[in-house]
């Protein structure tokens, strides 16, 4: 996901966001400790994915 894409959303939808991709990264975590995951570098775009919500979520919150 771009940070463009996540700069027009609101902070309600950047904080649903925040929630699926946790849980999707728990999930995946899951999977990876049984050797299920499939792509294991899904892990780190998810990581990296959350990061970025976060920092457009940190600016969304120092603007207001």
């Amino acid at each position: 996901m771009k940070a463009l894409e996540l700069r027009s959303k609101t902070v309600d939808e950047l904080n649903t966001e925040l929630l699926e991709m946790r849980r999707a990264q728990f999930s995946m975590r899951m999977l990876q400790a049984t050797q299920q995951l499939d792509k294991p570098d899904q892990v780190k775009k998810v990581r990296r994915d959350i990061a970025r919500v976060r920092t457009v979520l940190a600016e969304k919150l120092k603007l207001a």
